[in-house]
């Protein structure tokens, strides 16, 4: 079945749910038209959340790792991770901005988790098992059920308006999304690779997605200082 999936044409788009443990989505070059669409599990408006990844890019513009739009005006930046190498990355939350001042990237694969809270309005954001100082963004917020949730590309519309420029070039692997706040003992788990972890809104153990363009998925290699750190 894998490979039936798999098979489907890139061109026409590949629409599959699959355990994707070891593998990850390579983004060979920039480009508006190359993305992936992940297809949560959400039943109720999101008013907390947490959402990690790993991604691997020598890319040293911004780009976007993962976007999440709803319907209607002005609701395209709902949800962004949007890193601004060498040591910025933007974190938005209801349209409005985050910039936070990070450590100096490195070419390796980059462990990023972040939360939000809308009882607070705090977010935090995690790189490589570090947290940042935190922000606080559009308290009382919520996020509502049609979303469009879209790797490596920055949308400027729902499900659309992608700009060449903020594209992403890379890797990525690893993909979760919680309707909660993760403890920071999870994220340090998540960091250090613990098998148990599954989002439940989005898990890239039973990942529903779907490919359009020049993307592909490949095993995940690691480098020996990845592997046996």
């Amino acid at each position: 079945m894998e490979r039936i999936l798999l098979a489907i044409t890139l061109f026409a788009g590949t629409l599959a749910q699959q355990d994707l443990g070891g593998k990850v989505f390579l983004f060979p070059k920039a480009t508006s038209t190359a993305y992936v669409t992940l297809h949560p599990t959400l039943t109720e408006p999101l008013t907390k959340l947490t959402t990690c990844l790993r991604s691997y890019t020598e890319l040293n513009r911004h780009h976007s790792l993962l976007s999440l739009a709803v319907q209607g005006a002005g609701k395209d930046n709902t949800f962004l991770i949007f890193p601004q190498p060498p040591n910025f990355c933007s974190i938005h939350v209801g349209n409005e901005d985050n910039r936070i001042k990070t450590n100096p990237d490195t070419l390796d694969w980059k462990h990023t988790c972040v939360t939000w809270d809308s009882d607070t309005g705090v977010i935090q954001l995690w790189i490589n098992g570090k947290l940042y100082p935190r922000r606080v963004s559009k308290k009382g917020f919520s996020i509502n059920t049609q979303t469009s949730i879209i790797l490596g590309q920055e949308q400027d519309s729902f499900g659309g308006g992608f700009d060449i420029n903020q594209s992403f070039v890379g890797e990525i692997t690893d993909v979760h999304m919680w309707d909660y706040v993760l403890e920071p003992l999870d994220i340090q788990k998540y960091f250090l690779n613990a098998k148990d972890t599954n989002g439940n809104v989005i898990s890239w153990n039973a990942l529903q997605y779907d490919i359009k363009g020049d993307v592909i998925v490949q095993p995940k290699i690691e480098s020996l200082s990845e592997r046996y750190k």
